[in-house]
């Protein structure tokens, strides 16, 4: 019987720190990460000009080459010409080399603390170029890292700090408790800023998501309650072609039997077809679906229409060009339901405004026109914003037509839309007739 050893949370723990050590500044320390521009969407730099907007996205690397400069100066103004070299250009030099690869520069600064003690600095590892350069880095390098990493450079840097001070036995000019404390509040204020921004990017992707979401869920009621209406006008035409099929043969006298079993047969393939159509209407049928006690609506019901939403406050012309004649009866409740939702739009979003209602029969199909006037009085927030829209595109997108909806010159909005009608055979011209009502 073999046990099996399990290690205490305390290794465990200890592995994970190490192997985070690892991955934040040992793994690929000194790989070239060259420094980004700044975004220039925020709410002071979207004020600014074109050019300057340009400009303002090197604003970071202007900075830590000032700091670096700042450094140089330092460190000259301590040493003068014989010591610049360790005092000013190489604290400097790691202040730079914070653009190019952050991690890197980090390594070399802390190499830099031991090098200014054999040099024969008098004030210890922490002289003030060193001290300054050191902390520029540490803001430079967890800005551009994980906050985890913050800890890391932050631990690294007091305890290293604190061994070669009490190796040499320096207590002169600033100390590693002062290193401590400034680059403890220095790099918490980054890591804020950092977690902050995080947290404003996850809002931002999760509403990106929603929205895709919810238009998608949009899109998918809307074919569903297409799906649903249209269900009734493929099973009336199913209905007739099952009925004329069984009374085809009773029309003619001693129909031959081969005559006989076609038409049985169209007819058994009606009656299938009409129970898939019911299967079908069970898939789509929401929970809440009750089955119409009417027939669909058709273009012939539009004045009744029109005169509800006059009654609700929107006082509507309507106006017919062509020749009207029947058209099938997916074009017409397709129409009938773009007119409806237009107007059910303009009632909700344009208030104390007229509409106008254009129709127009030609040869090659249906033209519909909406278009409503500017509001006359606030309108009330409508959380179903769009999904109109929506359900109108589908429409004519499944009878292949084309329609635009959008603001017109004086404030209103209109709706225009073309369905495509194929000609039947019988049909002939009739002459252009107009009527207003």
């Amino acid at each position: 019987m073999t046990q099996t050893k399990t290690r205490s949370p305390e290794l465990r723990v200890a592995e994970e720190a190490i192997a985070g050590l690892r991955q934040d500044l040992i793994h690929d320390a000194f790989a070239y990460r060259p420094m980004g521009p700044m975004r220039t969407d925020g709410v002071l730099t979207r004020r600014l000009s074109e050019g300057l907007r340009a400009r303002a996205e090197w604003t970071p690397h202007a900075v830590v080459l000032a700091a670096a400069l700042l450094v140089f100066m330092i460190g000259f103004s301590i040493t003068g010409n014989a010591g610049v070299l360790v005092s000013g250009l190489m604290p400097a030099a790691c202040v730079g080399m914070t653009l190019v690869r952050p991690v890197g520069a980090f390594w070399m600064s802390m190499a830099l603390m031991p090098v200014s003690m054999v040099a024969g600095s008098s004030d210890g590892p922490w002289v003030q170029s060193t001290f300054f350069a050191h902390l520029v880095v540490l803001v430079v390098v967890a800005a551009r890292t994980k906050p985890r990493t913050a800890a890391w450079l932050w631990g690294l840097t007091v305890l290293f700090g604190t061994l070669l001070e009490n190796v040499g036995g320096w207590n002169a000019g600033p100390s590693t408790p002062a290193m401590a404390v400034a680059s403890a509040f220095a790099l918490l204020l980054v890591c804020v800023v950092q977690i902050r921004r995080e947290a404003e990017r996850e809002v931002t992707v999760q509403r990106t998501v929603t929205a895709v979401e919810r238009d998608r869920r949009t899109l998918l009621e809307e074919r569903t309650t297409i799906a649903r209406e249209l269900h009734d006008v493929v099973a009336h035409h199913m209905s007739v072609v099952a009925i004329q099929a069984e009374a085809a043969p009773y029309r003619v006298e001693n129909p031959p039997p081969e005559l006989v079993q076609a038409f049985l047969t169209i007819r058994e393939n009606a009656v299938a077809a009409l129970t898939e159509l019911r299967r079908v209407l069970g898939v789509v049928r929401a929970e809440d679906y009750e089955a119409p006690d009417a027939p669909q609506p058709t273009l012939a019901e539009l004045d009744g229409l029109l005169a509800n939403v006059g009654e609700a406050g929107l006082p509507t012309e309507k106006t017919v060009t062509g020749a009207v004649r029947e058209l099938p009866q997916g074009v017409e409740l397709s129409a009938y339901r773009i007119i409806q939702e237009a107007l059910s739009n303009s009632l909700r979003h344009a208030p104390g405004a007229t509409a106008k209602v254009e129709i127009g029969y030609v040869l090659g199909g249906l033209g519909l026109r909406v278009v409503n006037g500017p509001p006359t009085a606030p309108a009330k927030p409508s959380p179903g914003a769009g999904h109109g829209i929506t359900g109108m595109r589908e429409r004519v997108a499944m009878l292949n037509g084309e329609m635009t909806a959008e603001t017109t010159a004086e404030g209103g909005y209109e709706v225009t839309a073309f369905i495509p009608v194929p000609a039947a055979p019988s049909d002939a011209p009739a002459e252009t007739a107009g009527e207003q009502t």
